[in-house]
């Protein structure tokens, strides 16, 4: 309850929120992108059926791309060719979770906003666009972009970005998102508040570590935060 009032009584300067189980269910991309994936293995003489389900699972699971395939049992050599096929994958649309798309417009509308997000950058930026959602940040930072990898959250240094950009200290932040093991910690890091969302495949996961305040959704982060 504490923090919960200390976000109603001291509202943030600034709002970063995470892209993928935020906004959007990362499922609906998975689901499309080892579709593609199935395609190009059936070019290669690969079982697309049997090969989409063992990616889709492994991804689903919390392995990447890479170590999806190579757990399938896939020549090895076939590797860098399927990886190919999910990262030029392009969704047309991809669902946000229901309310988030209002409740994005709201935040956008009484704070400045920016995305936070890691991973390939051409396959975010995909992502975004596909959700239709793009236009509510003044800034989208994707930490890939800044060094690849190894910047991801919790590396405080997209969410130093992210901050500048908008012009406010990370201690006027506050970060919403739905992983705590890299969005709370990032926000940690850098002495931020945050706001964990029960969304997605970590809904689950332990308070580890704890968020400033813990919601459903962003719909009732919105609310929190004075913006519904």
């Amino acid at each position: 309850m504490g923090g919960t009032m200390d976000l109603i009584e001291n509202p943030p300067l600034a709002v970063v929120i995470d892209l993928d189980d935020t906004l959007y269910p990362t499922s609906s991309f998975v689901y499309g992108a080892t579709r593609a994936v199935g395609r190009a293995g059936a070019a290669a003489g690969l079982d697309p059926v049997r090969l989409t389900r063992a990616v889709r699972r492994g991804m689903l699971g919390g392995a990447g791309i890479d170590g999806s395939l190579a757990a399938s049992g896939v020549d090895p050599e076939l590797i860098p060719a399927l990886v190919a096929a999910f990262s030029t994958y392009r969704p047309r649309r991809l669902p946000a979770y229901p309310g988030a798309t209002a409740a994005l417009s709201a935040i956008s509308a009484r704070y400045p906003v920016a995305c936070l997000t890691d991973g390939e950058p051409a396959v975010q930026r995909a992502k975004l666009a596909a959700t239709g959602l793009l236009n509510s940040f003044r800034a989208v930072v994707i930490t890939d972009e800044l060094g690849g990898r190894t910047l991801r959250k919790p590396h405080p240094e997209g969410l130093r970005q992210a901050a500048e950009s908008l012009g406010v200290a990370p201690t006027d932040l506050v970060v919403i998102g739905d992983r705590p093991n890299t969005d709370m910690a990032v926000a940690a890091a850098l002495g931020a508040r945050s706001i964990r969302v029960r969304t997605g495949n970590h809904a689950d996961a332990p308070d580890a570590p704890p968020a400033t305040a813990t919601v459903a959704d962003l719909p009732a982060a919105a609310a929190l935060l004075g913006a519904a």
